[in-house]
């Protein structure tokens, strides 16, 4: 799948630009160990590790974008950097962008607490499947896309994970989505 750049930059997010906005983007990652040629890599500050360290490597594999809160003193001329003031936010923007806006297409449904996430949301998406609602389901034990199982990483997928689950539901019928919301997940803007 590709996409020019452009198209994935949200009207509201305020960028400053180095490099061309009409570049093809191929893939979204915020692992530089997962970049392709032609990816947009986004450099985020976690609390163990700094994004920023891995730049270079990601312009090393064919990066074709760095989404970033600083930018790197050297600066490739085959790549588009864009400084943004929060780059996972920008990650959960341009996500959705990249697969479509799939959220704007659903009707979203989250769960957080401490207890009971996993049973509410189940039980949510077992009802609307007997009320004649195709659905799908995100939790920490399994996803489901309809009827179809998905193996489950996380409470709350990460931002591009996230997206393309709910581009999948789009695309198979699902009017609904049912998801676990963890506490994490939402000061990380994976849910965003």
């Amino acid at each position: 799948m590709l996409i020019t750049l452009k198209n994935i930059l949200p009207k509201s997010l305020k960028f400053d630009a180095v490099g061309a906005l009409d570049i093809e983007v191929a893939g979204l990652t915020f692992d530089s160990r997962t970049v392709d040629r032609g990816f947009c890599f986004f450099a985020i500050k976690g609390t163990q590790v700094d994004g920023h360290q891995f730049i270079s490597t990601a312009v090393d594999k064919g990066a074709s974008v760095i989404v970033c809160e600083q930018m790197p003193v050297e600066i490739s001329p085959k790549t588009t950097y864009i400084k943004v003031e929060d780059a996972s936010y920008a990650l959960g923007l341009m996500a959705s962008a990249f697969y479509g806006n799939p959220s704007e297409k659903l009707r979203l449904v989250g769960v957080t607490g401490t207890n009971g996430k996993t049973t509410t949301a189940t039980l949510l998406y077992k009802m609307a499947g007997l009320l004649g609602h195709k659905s799908g389901l995100l939790s920490t034990v399994v996803n489901y896309i309809g009827d179809n199982e998905v193996p489950a990483t996380h409470t709350t997928p990460d931002q591009i994970q996230l997206n393309a689950l709910l581009a999948r539901m789009v695309a198979e019928g699902c009017e609904y989505c049912f998801m676990e919301v963890s506490s994490h997940s939402v000061v990380q803007n994976r849910i965003a």
